[in-house]
Parts: C-alpha cells; structure tokens; sequence
C-alpha cells in the first residue's frame, strides 16, 4: 500500500515554504514598527472584512503595533434614515446636529463593541485560535469644533485638535491593539464627530507611524506607486488619494492605499515584493537612477580609495566615461554617495555586478543594500536569472546578501578569458527569484 501523501499536499507545503522564506526580510523589518490602519464603514459592512480583522490580529502576533481607526457614515445614514432623521453634507462633512449627533454615537459605540468582539474571537480550528488580541480604546483624541464654514454651522462636527501620544504610546507598548472610533471630545466635554481619514492622519503625524494604510475603494487604476507630486496630479483619482496627500505633507513617510475587496490585500502589501495597493511616498532627498557623463566625477571619488587599497581594480576617467551606461548611482542632494555597474551577458542569462562603492558618511546606513536591490530588478527586468561577483575582500558581504560561492568555470566564457589570476579573486553567484 502506498502510504505516501497526495502530490497537492507536497505542493501546497512547498508553496507555504517558499511564501514564508519571501516574507522572511519583511517579517523582520516590521517587528517592532507602527502601522495605523484606517478602514471605512463599507469595509466594515463588506464580506472580507471578518478576514481582514483574521489578519490585522496576524500582525500583532509579529510584534507590530497598531492603531485602528475606523468609520461609519454609511452605517450613520442608514439610521438616519431609519429614524427619519434628516442627513446633510456641506464641502464633504457632515453638518452634524442634535439629532444625527445622538445616531452617530450610538452607531459608533455598536461598530466598537463590534470589532472588539471579533478580535476577541479564538475558537480552536480558526483563524483567530489563540490570537489572544487585547484591544483598547478611550478618550484619545481632543477636538474642537469645525465651526461655520462658507455660512453653514457644521454643528457637532469637528476637527482634531490634539491626539493623546503618550496615551496610545503606553497601550501600543503593553502589546494593545488601539482603537479608534470617528469621535473626539473637548476640554468642556463635548462630543464631536470627525472624519476617520483625519484621526487616522493626526495620528500616524503624532506617533511618528512607520505606515499608514487606508483600506477602502479599489485601487486598480492607479500605479504600484506614486510621488506626491503625482499624487497631487490624480486627487480626483481615488477617493483616499486627497487623504493620503495630506498624510505625506504632514510628514507621514509612506501611506499605502488598499482595495477592499481584494482578500489579503493586506498581507500581500506588507509581505511581498509587489504588494497588493498603491505607495505613496514624500519626495525623498534620495534617488536611484541610471548614471550619465555628469556623474563620472563622484563614481571616481567612490572608487579611489577601493581602488587604492587593492578592493577594486583601477578604472581610468576615460574607461568610466564609455562605460557610463553600465552605472548606477544613489544621489543625496546632488551629490553621488554611493554606485554600481551590471555589465549583461544575455546569451548566459546572466550578469556581473562591479563597483559597488558606498560613501564613507553613508555607509552601514543600508545603501549598499538598497543599491544592489535596484540592480537585481535592472537585472531582472532585462530577463536575467543570476548575478555573479568578482571579490577579494568583500566575501561576507556578498555572502550575507544572499550570494553563493561559485567557480571560476561558472563565469561566461568572455569573462573566463579574462579572469585575472594574479589578483586570485574568489566567485560568488546569486540566483534572481
């Protein structure tokens, strides 16, 4: 009898395997960070949403903090309507009176127990068993009211006015999940309703956020990423895109817009290469581009001192200027602090990396891995499967960034034609997943 288990079960492991060693970089990089997640009232009200809950309770298990702040118009109007409680808008706030006030709280503290509830859940044999997620809210955020914009009283709507940092601070460093409900409560004691984009917004300014993520309408039709300045280009675009602008003006590095309906999208975003939504990012002092002409003077200032130690071998001005086009350089306020060069070799699917250089006052600071991460994407946009790298001194850097030892006969034959056996170099080759 064959005992053996079924061929879906080997492959289901080994896509699990592969799935977990991808994620692996990630895992580590956000242990310890701070995400603040905002999510509408359609996601609340939406099928995935049980899911996406499943897998914000995964997060916290990594050891990642979390502020949730979460909305409610579609769920306020709908009792509005109900109650036969009028419901007006004016330049896309709600003018909140005495009435729709007292329908917004109610609604809001039922979404509250609501999710706090289904955190709470951990039966055996589900995606929560044992998740032991500890949720806690409270009076986090001071407001004021919005006033009388354009001649309307927006009533008991307001704007944030201060959020209480260390207050979330201390829950996010007991291991708590914060959450945060669309209202804010002034000095005199008043209640006002705010719009979750701003609390989420004020909050991840305040925390100083690693992330903030909006979760709501889709995002296909915008790009993987986007620069504030293309993203002030497409504010009709998206409905969070106006939202994630003020985020990044106010000093929120990244803000990731995620498409509801999309189930993972969440994970897939944090946890994977290409992600699952829209980055979008702070004009950065920094760029990586291809070098030109202009840039050969900073490549030599990089490389003398490698070239003078015997780490690199001696490149003249005129060399570096036919070979320009192979160069890749990191640029922080016009100045090239760190490069590169892939010289292809097509017919062998592969190519070698030379010159990687890092500037004294940037090194151990992650350039050189941002660099060669940028040059294994040129590589594999160019349709190459491996690197290989030519060594004497370096060895456990290239090792530590996923290269292997390889031989001499592992090179093409162009370039085995001009090894230099004087300088003994050792080979290290790494495949491109």
């Amino acid at each position: 009898m064959n005992n053996a288990p079924p061929l879906n079960n080997h492959l289901n492991l080994a896509t699990t395997t592969s799935w977990f060693r991808a994620a692996a970089p990630y895992i580590h990089a956000h242990r310890g960070a701070t995400f603040v997640i905002a999510f509408d009232g359609e996601t609340i009200d939406s099928e995935g949403f049980d899911p996406l809950l499943h897998d914000i309770a995964i997060l916290s298990s990594l050891g990642i903090k979390l502020a949730l702040v979460y909305g409610a118009r579609p769920q306020i109007e709908a009792q509005c309507e109900k109650q036969d409680v009028p419901v007006h808008y004016h330049c896309g706030l709600r003018i909140t009176d005495d009435a729709s006030l007292k329908v917004a709280k109610a609604v809001i503290g039922k979404l509250r127990l609501d999710i706090e509830s289904k955190l709470s859940f951990g039966l055996p044999h589900t995606p929560m068993a044992d998740a032991r997620v500890r949720c806690t809210s409270g009076n986090l955020v001071t407001a004021r009211p919005a006033g009388i914009l354009n001649g309307v009283d927006l009533g008991h709507t307001g704007e944030v006015r201060r959020i209480d940092t260390d207050g979330i601070n201390q829950q996010l460093g007991l291991g708590n999940i914060v959450l945060l409900p669309p209202l804010g409560y002034s000095l005199t004691g008043e209640v006002f309703n705010l719009p979750a984009e701003a609390i989420a917004t004020a909050v991840a300014v305040s925390l100083q956020a690693d992330k903030l993520i909006f979760i709501g309408h889709s995002n296909r039709d915008l790009p993987r990423e986007l620069t504030l300045q293309q993203a002030r280009e497409k504010l009709n675009a998206h409905p969070s895109i106006s939202a994630a602008v003020r985020a990044c003006e106010s000093g929120v590095k990244r803000v990731h817009l995620l498409d509801r309906a999309q189930d993972g999208a969440l994970l897939q975003e944090l946890f994977s290469r290409d992600g699952a939504g829209t980055l979008l990012t702070a004009t950065s002092f920094e760029t990586t581009r291809q070098a030109t002409i202009e840039d050969v003077g900073g490549i030599l200032e990089l490389l003398q001192p490698l070239e003078a130690n015997g780490t690199l071998v001696k490149r003249s001005r005129e060399l570096l200027e036919r070979e320009i086009d192979h160069f890749t350089v990191m640029e922080r306020d016009g100045t090239v602090v760190a490069c590169a060069a892939l010289y292809p070799y097509p017919e062998n699917a592969m190519a070698e990396l030379a010159c990687l250089a890092v500037s004294n006052s940037y090194q151990s600071k992650g350039r050189g891995k941002q660099l060669l991460a940028s040059l294994e994407q040129i590589a594999r946009n160019a349709g190459l499967t491996s690197l290989y790298v030519l060594t004497t001194q370096t060895a456990h850097w290239f090792l530590e960034h996923g290269f292997k030892p390889a031989e001499i006969a592992d090179l093409p034959v162009a370039k085995q034609a001009l090894y230099n056996y004087q300088r003994n170099s050792r080979v290290f080759r790494k495949q491109l997943d």
